[in-house]
């Protein structure tokens, strides 16, 4: 099962009242275990960004006005993206921004059968607690030290480290531990050296001696009706 943890980050919070995105960044995971494969792409809004959302994710107008628009690097994005199921916090927010940018260029809206939302997930698996992604990366000791200001890559990152404990932490599934940047699995058994440096032990008879045979005879006339007579 292929699923594209995603994060955006916007000049404000309605595209309906002209706002647009600046950044997305996507994790893909495989049967719930990171590839190491993402996407990351700076987007220049092609127009102001807002001091309110500058002071959230430090993107200013400057260095975003020599970056790609979105008719540019959407098709990228969609190859990456493919028909994976897209796993967002709170992704009303950012399927909003997304759909209405794709509509912008004439593409097709991505339908919400095809996102999962942590937000909702959080909110119904822990009632009553906080649900916002530094909350839940509290919960479950996953380190967001490093997250001064909003970026999408980044909250991703983060996203899919709580996704994974949400669905049953790292070691879900059979316990295939996870896959590093070549995309190769490795299974934390016993290693080859450890099986290599064990004694020799020569494998046990498993037909009984004449003594256990005698043993076992004698056993059977002190037991009444004993089933081992009848067969």
């Amino acid at each position: 099962m292929r699923e594209i943890i995603l994060d955006t980050e916007t000049t404000g919070m309605d595209p309906a009242q002209g706002d647009r995105l600046v950044e997305i960044g996507c994790v893909e995971v495989l049967n719930f275990i990171p590839t190491g494969r993402h996407y990351h792409v700076y987007i220049n809004p092609e127009r102001d960004v807002p001091a309110g959302a500058v002071a959230v994710h430090g993107l200013t107008a400057d260095f975003l006005k020599d970056k790609p628009v979105f008719s540019q690097i959407y098709t990228d994005f969609l190859d990456f993206v493919a028909e994976a199921t897209l796993v967002i916090h709170n992704a009303e927010f950012d399927m909003k921004f997304i759909n209405a940018e794709l509509k912008r260029v004439g593409h097709k809206p991505i339908p919400d059968k095809r996102v999962t939302d942590t937000l909702a997930m959080a909110r119904k698996k822990f009632p009553g607690s906080p649900a916002s992604l530094d909350a839940l990366c509290r919960r479950f000791h996953v380190d967001n030290s490093g997250r001064e200001l909003h970026g999408a890559l980044l909250d991703a990152q983060l996203l899919a480290e709580v996704y994974l404990e949400m669905m049953g932490g790292r070691q879900h599934g059979l316990g295939l531990a996870q896959q590093g940047q070549s995309g190769a699995q490795s299974v934390d058994f016993v290693s080859v050296q450890a099986q290599q440096n064990r004694p020799f032990r020569p494998a046990r008879p498993h037909q009984p001696s004449a003594e256990e045979q005698a043993a076992h005879e004698a056993l059977l006339v002190e037991l009444k009706d004993p089933i081992w007579i009848k067969r």
